[in-house]
């Protein structure tokens, strides 16, 4: 009977370590998040702007490696609306990915509980509304995953850590961008640029300190180069990658892409110009802030430093500098140059060219000869429940053609498992940057004029990093490896929020016709109806 008690006693004592592993392995935050308009002037001009519990920009979300995120957004603005995770990989889990080809937008005064978990991830990402124009008008914040304590980082901890959401700004309405977009007109030059929403604001260190620069380009369609006065910037992370530790005197950044560098105040102590300008732009527009050693009695002085001129090619050398620091541990404690991208062959070969047609007199981009349109139906969701006639997976092939440009709700079918070589063909005179949900991906070469197979000879293939958005240089190309281990429904769009919206982009269903808890999470049991879906049970 004694043995019995005892074992009965050890039982529940390793269940209650067990539970409490569990809990301190990946524990639950909870949020509760409510979006509403508000008036700022963030240009000097009084205007209507997404807050997100009062805020803008947004909160900012510092979590752990493996952590699972419940958060409750409640929409009180008087349109559907919808935020996505720029960057985090959503694993099995498209259904939380927050874009319209996954998800019900949520009504007005509604509210919709996001459940995911930033599974294997360490680094600086953002999030924006993906619905309408809203992220014209803010609704964009900071998300930085931690790593857990046993995974070391390949630097010193920072004496603090900042992040600066820097981006072009206009002072118009974003229903009245909206609404010239559709009537099919381009947006106008922006009228300025922002850091963290702000025309100035001010970063604080000790002198002799590091510090943590988490640098996002959240702004909707121009490149921005990043500097701070008499300092240099280590880079030390790329959109989870840990880098190889180059120094810089400046960063570029282009829409949608972040970085994060250490930056040592080991200069005379007085504040400095912090610079965010704009790239491969006629005009030049620059926002600034402010360094300011906490012993200085010096305002900044002097002029902006100088930042790239309008030069293509300092811009590619710079992103063919960036390298994998193969050595250093990942999310998980592998080394990240364990997995040996370059050895495998890719099982087929997909070139998407952008473009920028006229269909009806009216703007549209195209991927492909193809522009996207939205349905009342996220494709998810018609996926999941068998629903036709929403979507056709023959509505976009996989080379460019030279047909007339037409609109479809494009998909493009993978396998779940397959490694594809994608080719962003540019044959425009303007920066392109491209993201893909739920993955990241090996960025293998950059190059001028036409891509052909000779031009695989160029690529990295042994230590180039992974990210979730490339950019694409004018009359360029750009490569990317990626594994597609990540089954669902994707969005592969322009970061360029007027292509996005006027149709550069599509979806890549990644599937496997075996349904498994393996390889997919079930619908959730809170999942939004809408559409053809109305009636169906999650």
């Amino acid at each position: 009977m004694e043995k019995v008690v005892l074992l009965q006693l050890i039982c529940g004592i390793l269940a209650v370590l067990g539970v409490y592993v569990v809990k301190a392995d990946d524990p639950y935050r909870y949020y509760s998040w409510t979006v509403t308009y508000g008036t700022l002037s963030p240009l000097g001009v009084p205007q209507q702007v997404i807050l997100i519990n009062g805020q803008f920009p947004g909160p900012r979300l510092d979590v752990v490696t493996n952590d699972n995120i419940i958060l409750n957004l409640i929409n009180k603005l008087d349109q559907p609306f919808l935020l996505t995770w720029n960057g985090i990989k959503q694993r099995k889990n498209s259904w939380q990915d927050g874009v319209l080809g996954t998800n019900c937008p949520i009504p007005p005064n509604s509210n919709y509980t996001y459940k995911f978990q930033t599974k294997d991830q360490i680094g600086s990402y953002t999030y924006f509304p993906s619905t309408l124009l809203h992220r014209a008008a803010g609704g964009f914040g900071g998300l930085n995953v931690y790593s857990r304590p046993r995974i070391p980082v390949p630097f010193p901890n920072p004496e603090g850590d900042f992040t600066l959401l820097i981006g072009d700004w206009y002072k118009t309405n974003h229903k009245a961008l909206q609404q010239s977009l559709d009537s099919g007109k381009s947006l106008p030059f922006p009228d300025g640029v922002l850091i963290n929403g702000q025309a100035t604001s001010t970063f604080t260190g000790d002198p002799g300190k590091t510090y943590m620069f988490r640098i996002s380009n959240v702004g909707l369609s121009t490149s921005l180069n990043f500097r701070i006065q008499g300092h240099t910037l280590k880079l030390v992370e790329v959109e989870g990658s840990h880098t190889l530790q180059n120094i810089y005197d400046s960063l570029d950044v282009h829409v949608g892409q972040s970085v994060a560098a250490l930056v040592t105040l080991n200069q005379p102590s007085k504040d400095y110009y912090i610079v965010a300008s704009t790239r491969f732009t006629k005009n030049v527009l620059n926002a600034t802030a402010v360094l300011h050693y906490t012993n200085s009695h010096t305002p900044v002085t002097g002029p902006l430093p100088a930042g790239p001129t309008y030069q293509i090619h300092w811009s590619m050398k710079q992103a063919r500098s960036y390298r994998w620091n193969l050595t250093a541990s990942a999310a998980r404690p592998n080394p990240q140059g364990s997995f040996h991208y370059g050895k495998i062959k890719p099982t087929k070969t997909i070139v998407l060219a952008n473009s920028a047609p006229l269909i009806n007199g009216k703007q549209r981009y195209a991927v492909n000869g193809v522009s996207y349109v939205n349905t009342d139906t996220p494709l998810k969701l018609a996926d999941h429940f068998n629903i036709p006639g929403v979507f056709s997976v023959n509505s976009i092939q996989d080379l460019p053609s030279g047909g007339p440009a037409s609109v479809a709700t494009s998909v493009m079918p993978a396998s779940l498992h397959d490694f594809l070589e994608i080719v962003f063909q540019n044959n425009e005179r303007t920066i392109q940057s491209w993201h893909l949900d739920g993955y990241d991906f090996w960025v293998v070469g950059y190059g001028f004029g036409q891509w052909s197979p000779a031009s695989r000879t160029s690529y990295n293939l042994v230590d180039t990093l992974t990210r979730h958005t490339a950019q694409v240089y004018p009359n360029s190309w750009t490569t990317i490896l990626v594994s597609l281990d990540n089954q669902g429904m994707w969005n592969l769009r322009s970061a360029i929020w007027e292509r996005q919206y006027l149709g550069q982009q599509f979806y890549l269903r990644v599937w496997n016709p075996v349904r498994s808890l393996a390889n997919e999470y079930d619908i959730p049991s809170n999942a939004l109806l809408c559409g053809k879906a109305v009636g169906k049970h999650p």
